[in-house]
């Protein structure tokens, strides 16, 4: 036998050295939830270690993060039914704690990356990503809201746009919003490729977000469609998207691959909640290990394209490469 691929792995100095894929701190994005109960943390049933965070607490929890290298956040904010309406005001009003937060963090970290959320939800007493009129989902109306969203959070200090609602135009919508207003600088990462999931149950328990009437199977992509990915996403990079975003990932390994192979653009994973909840309910049956699952699970979306992973497991990978 002229080939053996075993001495290619027999030790772990070899293994190392020719190791085609890697994983580093710097390829992480935190995502935390922050509210304005005043309570410092308030856990979150089916997000085992994840905690809406009132002001002060999350400012802690930033600072405990830097201290691990780990340094990109995406912030998303758990509201309060009486703030909400149907057109989705409080999102960018002046008394939007989200946008206090903001500019809490950045006075305080200037050099950490935050990336914001922008979609109508969160914010809407229907609980839809755009407006509702008669039980349809309307696009163009939509627009408007979500441009005015991202000024302000721009403004507020974000350094990444987060569009994750699905409206179509909604890109060059923002892109020509913000260059209007003088946030050329401002970054877009698209939720390009977003798929309506069944593994997002637990990031809507934790922002209470689920929609009141209906599902979100008119703007988000059919899970059966790949070719459908290319089309979303090439809209998206004409329309000036800084970075194209696959959502979930770990069922959608393909698509972050194709998008990885046709676009030059910068390509992001989202390790979604469900995705988050299965591996601890997996470990906490004694099923699964949970260290080396986390890791081979980031691992192979980095394999598979993706430039950055946005994932809940982010400060838990930090903590263990810190020990390295």
């Amino acid at each position: 036998m002229y080939q053996r691929p075993r001495r290619n792995r027999k030790n772990t100095s070899i293994r190392n050295m020719i190791a085609e894929t890697n994983l580093s701190v710097d390829h992480l994005i935190y995502p935390l939830f922050v509210t304005d109960l005043k309570e410092e943390k308030v856990a979150i049933t089916s997000m085992p270690n994840c905690y809406r965070w009132s002001q002060e607490a999350i400012l802690k929890e930033i600072e405990s993060c830097v201290a691990l290298g780990l340094n990109h956040f995406v912030l998303f904010p758990a509201v309060r039914e009486e703030n909400k309406d149907k057109v989705a005001s409080y999102s960018y009003s002046e008394e939007n704690f989200y946008l206090h937060v903001i500019r809490a963090i950045k006075e305080r970290f200037p050099q950490v990356t935050l990336m914001s959320d922008v979609a109508m939800d969160p914010y809407s007493s229907d609980g839809h990503d755009g407006l509702v009129e008669n039980g349809e989902i309307l696009n163009d109306q939509t627009l408007p809201i979500l441009a005015k969203m991202s000024v302000a959070q721009a403004q507020a200090g974000i350094d990444i746009i987060g569009p994750s609602d699905m409206m179509d135009g909604r890109v060059g919508y923002i892109r020509e919003a913000l260059d209007d207003e003088g946030w050329t600088n401002t970054s877009i990462m698209s939720y390009a490729v977003k798929y309506a999931s069944a593994y997002y149950g637990p990031f809507r328990d934790a922002l209470d977000s689920a929609p009141k009437a209906g599902d979100k199977k008119t703007y988000q992509m059919n899970p059966a469609n790949k070719k459908e990915a290319l089309l979303e996403a090439m809209l998206d990079a004409e329309q000036g998207a800084d970075f194209l975003m696959v959502k979930p990932a770990l069922a959608y390994l393909d698509v972050i691959h194709v998008l990885k192979e046709n676009f030059a653009l910068p390509v992001t994973a989202y390790n979604v909640s469900g995705e988050y909840a299965m591996i601890h309910a997996a470990v906490k049956q004694g099923w699964l290990d949970y260290q080396p699952v986390v890791m081979e699970t980031l691992l192979s979306m980095r394999r598979a394209g993706a430039d950055g992973i946005l994932s809940y497991f982010a400060k838990d990978v930090a903590q263990w490469m810190k020990k390295i």
